[in-house]
């Protein structure tokens, strides 16, 4: 998905390293001019539901404007149930245009146009109604004037989905409206007939009583209430199909991996992350220069990156511009998991913001000892597991041959059972597979037969950084202890120089809480966590690594406002594999 002609990775293509300031400044200039009309049209949308609700607007629509205008009865509660359910989509299509979706403007222009077209005659007479008419009348001509800025493109299959969900569930409430009116035949008054129960099936959607009356008042609620909840689910339904962001399949391409791996041969020591953006459910967008790459997937209308970008730090500026203009062309929420504080600078500068999200836990193999008494929980697990016989071999996936890779990786899938596959940031998705020969694979066997492995990617030339962790469930507990311990002692022979464990997520603010004389405040947060930890291991994490004493490296989530962050929770834990979006929505995306 990188933009301009591909390249095999052998070298850079032509082309500066930074992104234009020209181009970046128009980008940030159409930014601020979309969230004024976003607000505009917020509060163009409150004017006019006051206008519908408030008593003195709605006299306008009253008896002197009617019989001037030789209307007909109904027209003051036509133009009131107009101008409320235009002012809703409004509000409601406000998200859509903050995102830029071609789609939010085209559906806001026609309600514009219909409101001032309601508006206007009534306009013609008196005040309020002229504020109103010139109200609509001027976001309709700013909409039109700003018609550039909305470049989203739509999901390819959202309108034809849209269409069919909303004809399933209009019919699915029409059918059941028309079954209870059709089974209590004797609570109702007179004898309606079967066309008389359609038509008001029909109404029943839309909120408005039809020709049939009752007998028994609850009947009337039901039916009321039953076709309104289907009418009003099929138009959110539809417009959420109409109006989403498209969500490709996430693959990344044989050249793409290429020269990604080309930029990880050059650049790779700068993040102990880096290689974990040769996911192949990733897709990668290129500098100008090819020098540097954003490596991401789209989750529920979010662009999510994770680590910093890949390559020369000169070339990032360029990679983050583009990365930023695919997700304004596609109305994607950009977002980074867990990039480093130069990472997270760079980002900055983009005019996104930073929020520390935890720690990542360096080993420095050239220090690393487990003498001293803060090793003692270390030694001793290690000790008992090697005496109940357990062996530890480290060796590259390039020492393994065919068996062994498939054996193992066969291990880590029947280990995992039927849990979602965990991590996105800091795992690779495969195991012991011949594309990645640097990585180093721990085993601990036991009886000729394997309970435990861990797998490490490259950092560089002189780094490995952990990947997966497995052991079978009967195995005994410091397995784990057991495998950092060899190959910390295995780390000199491999030419490894630092290792990076599991990342901690909010682990400043748990030794906070744990500190003497820790406030209330932070008392509260680290307890909270804890009870977190039941679900997603955040407690448990943070002293499982705590126990090899080692270096921590502060990591930060990058977002564009505050606002998005629910969104961007709900990609990141789908992502991550601990939740998400409901399983009936993700089966209705595939759909």
């Amino acid at each position: 998905m990188g933009p301009g002609p591909s390249t095999d990775g052998a070298g850079p293509r032509p082309g500066p390293s930074r992104p234009d300031p020209a181009a970046r400044a128009r980008r940030l200039a159409g930014a601020a001019i979309v969230r004024t009309l976003v607000w505009s049209t917020r509060l163009v949308a409150l004017l006019m539901i006051a206008y519908a609700l408030l008593p003195a607007p709605r006299r306008i629509l009253g008896e002197p404007l009617r019989s001037s205008l030789a209307l007909p009865h109904t027209a003051r509660l036509a133009g009131i149930v107009i101008t409320m359910v235009a002012a809703v989509g409004l509000m409601l299509l406000a998200t859509g245009l903050r995102r830029r979706k071609r789609r939010a403007w085209t559906v806001a222009v026609g309600v514009t146009g219909l409101l001032t077209i309601v508006n206007l005659p009534h306009g013609l007479s008196t005040g309020h109604g002229l504020v109103a008419a010139l109200t609509s009348a001027g976001l309709l001509a700013a909409f039109i004037a700003c018609r550039r800025y909305f470049v989203a493109r739509p999901d390819p299959g959202g309108l034809t989905a849209g269409l069919v969900l909303f004809g399933q569930l209009a019919l699915a409430g029409f059918a059941l409206v028309w079954l209870l009116l059709a089974i209590n035949h004797q609570r109702l008054v007179g004898a309606p007939g079967p066309q008389d129960e359609a038509v008001h099936a029909a109404l029943s959607l839309v909120g408005v009583s039809g020709p049939v009356l009752f007998r028994a008042a609850w009947l009337d609620d039901l039916t009321s209430t039953v076709g309104l909840s289907f009418g009003i689910a099929a138009v959110l339904v539809a417009a959420y199909c109409l109006l989403r962001s498209p969500e490709p399949r996430p693959v990344l391409t044989a050249d793409d991996e290429s020269r990604l791996r080309a930029l990880l041969d050059r650049h790779g020591e700068r993040d102990s992350l880096g290689y974990f953006a040769l996911r192949r459910d990733k897709a990668a967008v290129f500098s100008p220069s090819g020098k540097a790459a954003v490596a991401y997937r789209v989750l529920a209308g979010v662009a999510l990156a994770s680590g910093d970008p890949v390559g020369d730090v000169e070339a990032w500026p360029g990679a983050i511009e583009l990365f930023l203009a695919e997700c304004t062309g596609h109305g994607w929420v950009p977002a980074v998991l867990a990039c480093s504080e130069r990472g997270a600078t760079a980002w900055a500068r983009a005019g996104l913001d930073a929020l520390e999200l935890g720690d990542e836990a360096v080993l420095d193999a050239r220090s690393f000892s487990l003498e001293g008494r803060p090793m003692r929980g270390i030694r001793q697990a290690a000790a008992r597991v090697r005496r109940a016989g357990y062996a530890v071999r480290v060796r590259r996936v390039a020492e393994l041959d065919d068996g062994e890779r498939t054996g193992l990786a066969a291990l880590a899938s029947t280990w995992r059972g039927d849990a979602a596959e965990r991590g996105y940031s800091m795992a690779l998705s495969r195991m012991a597979d011949a594309a990645d020969p640097n990585a180093v694979v721990v085993t601990a066997e036991r009886g000729g037969a394997v309970r435990g492995l861990l797998q490490f990617v490259p950092w560089g030339r002189e780094g490995l950084s952990l990947d997966l962790m497995r052991r079978d469930p009967a195995a005994d507990n410091g397995l784990n202890e057991l495998m950092i311990v060899e190959l910390m002692a295995a780390a000199p022979g491999l030419g490894v120089a630092r290792v990076s464990l599991n990342f901690a997520v909010f682990r400043a603010a748990l030794e906070r809480g744990e500190r003497i004389g820790a406030g209330p405040v932070a008392r509260l947060w680290a307890r909270i966590l804890r009870i977190a930890s039941r679900f997603w291991q955040i407690d448990s994490l943070y002293r499982f690594n705590a126990k090899f004493r080692p270096e921590w490296a502060p990591r930060f989530l990058v977002f564009p406002t505050a606002r998005d962050l629910p969104r961007i929770l709900v990609a990141a834990l789908e992502a991550e594999g601990f939740g998400g979006r409901p399983p009936l929505v993700l089966r209705l995306l595939r759909r």
